[in-house]
C-alpha cells in the first residue's frame, strides 16, 4: 500500500508491515486463550463450562454471571482462533486484552504477581502479548496480510 492516509478503514485495520515477527507470539497465544475459553465455554481441559464458570464470576461480583463466562469464553475462544488465523488480528487482540485487564481486576490482583498463589503474572504476560500485536499488527504470515494486499 502506497498511502496509509488513503486507504479505506478495512485496509487500516488489515495492514501491517510488522513481518513475521506477529507470528511467535500470535500461534502460542492463541492456542492458550483457545485452550481458556474452551475450558469456560464447553468444560474442556478440566474447565468448569459456563455453569461453573458462570457461578464463579457471580461469586467475584461479575453478574449475571452465565452472561459474563459467556463473553469472557467467547473472548478467549474466537480470539484466540483470530489470532492463529491471523485474521482480524487487531480487534482480536483489543478485545483479549480488555478480558485480560478485567480478569487481573477482579481475581488475580489482591493476591500479589506470582502464579504460585494465583496471582497476575500469567494475565499479565497474555495481557502485554495482546497489546503488543494489537500495535503491530498480525504480520506477514496472515490472513490479514493477504486480504490487505488483494484490496491494493
Amino acid at each position: 500500500m502506497n498511502n496509509i492516509n488513503n486507504a479505506s478503514p478495512l485496509q487500516r485495520l488489515l495492514t501491517t508491515s510488522a513481518g513475521w515477527a506477529p507470528l511467535a507470539l500470535r500461534i502460542p497465544i492463541g492456542i492458550v486463550f483457545v485452550a481458556h475459553g474452551a475450558q469456560k465455554l464447553f468444560g474442556a481441559f478440566g474447565g468448569y463450562g459456563l455453569e461453573g464458570t458462570g457461578q464463579f464470576m457471580d461469586s467475584l461480583g461479575l453478574s449475571p454471571g452465565y452472561l459474563m463466562a459467556l463473553l469472557a469464553g467467547s473472548a478467549e475462544f474466537f480470539g484466540g482462533l483470530a489470532l492463529l488465523l491471523g485474521l482480524l488480528v487487531r480487534p482480536a487482540a483489543a478485545v483479549l486484552a480488555v478480558t485480560m485487564v478485567v480478569a487481573i481486576a477482579t481475581v488475580h490482583l489482591d493476591k500479589g504477581l506470582f502464579m504460585a498463589n494465583n496471582g497476575y503474572e500469567f494475565a499479565l504476560a497474555l495481557l502485554a502479548a495482546a497489546v503488543s500485536l494489537l500495535i503491530s499488527g498480525a504480520g506477514f504470515a496472515s490472513v490479514d496480510a493477504t486480504l490487505a494486499r488483494r484490496a491494493d
